[in-house]
């Protein structure tokens, strides 16, 4: 079982919460460093929770669960809406929140989203991609076959934000998961899997309008 899950929030009094989940090897304090303070320099009623997940925790498949609990279902008790969102890996955390639980989140924030194993992108290519891709009943219990199945059709009234940068080294996977969403959520900038790309893309979303919608 998860313990008590570790999080930093930035409290700006506003009606939605945006929960961002970690990358591999990445901690709350990461986020606190880097994205809170371009938050605060924009005048955006946004509350922002970043969340520690240990990757053994991930691993265990104890980790989303104590998300759902903990963080998700409180929240419902004090925002009028929540977001879930996360970088790299908490990107594809998010995805497989939002494909067990439809109703858990009101708008999603990708960033470099990790397509996941070649073996589960390997799969869907030889049944000659994703939309003739039929998933038996032993891979829909797999998390991440889950997401590329809920991936075929997102739900056209999710607002989201799919971002990535070009010569990232999982670029050809997120470009396939961007094409997934409307062109208006979708957006591709220079450079790399790090923290300046991620930190621009950042912006861009903060930008955006969709969380003042």
């Amino acid at each position: 079982m998860t313990e008590g899950l570790r999080t930093i929030r930035r409290h700006r009094g506003a009606d939605t919460l945006l929960v961002m989940l970690p990358g591999a090897y990445m901690t709350a304090e990461d986020y606190a460093a880097r994205f809170f303070p371009l938050l605060d320099q924009r005048a955006l009623a946004l509350d922002v929770l970043a969340v520690d997940l240990g990757l053994d925790a991930v691993s265990a498949g104890d980790a989303l669960p104590a998300v759902r609990e903990q963080i998700l279902r409180p929240a419902r008790q004090t925002y009028r809406r929540v977001w879930l969102g996360g970088i790299s890996l908490g990107g594809l955390l998010a995805l497989s929140l939002a494909a067990d639980h439809r109703d858990a989140i009101d708008g999603l924030c990708l960033i470099a989203p990790y397509p996941g194993s070649r073996l589960t992108s390997n799969a869907i290519a030889r049944a000659g991609g994703l939309d003739a891709w039929q998933p038996t009943a032993e891979q829909l219990d797999d998390p991440e076959y889950r997401v590329y199945n809920w991936l075929k059709a997102p739900p056209a009234s999710l607002p989201s934000f799919v971002g990535y940068a070009s010569e990232d080294r999982f670029a050809d996977g997120m470009r396939a998961i961007a094409e997934r969403f409307p062109p208006t959520a979708r957006r591709t900038i220079p450079g790399n899997h790090d923290w300046p790309a991620w930190c621009e893309l950042w912006e861009y979303f903060l930008d955006s309008g969709l969380v003042s919608a």
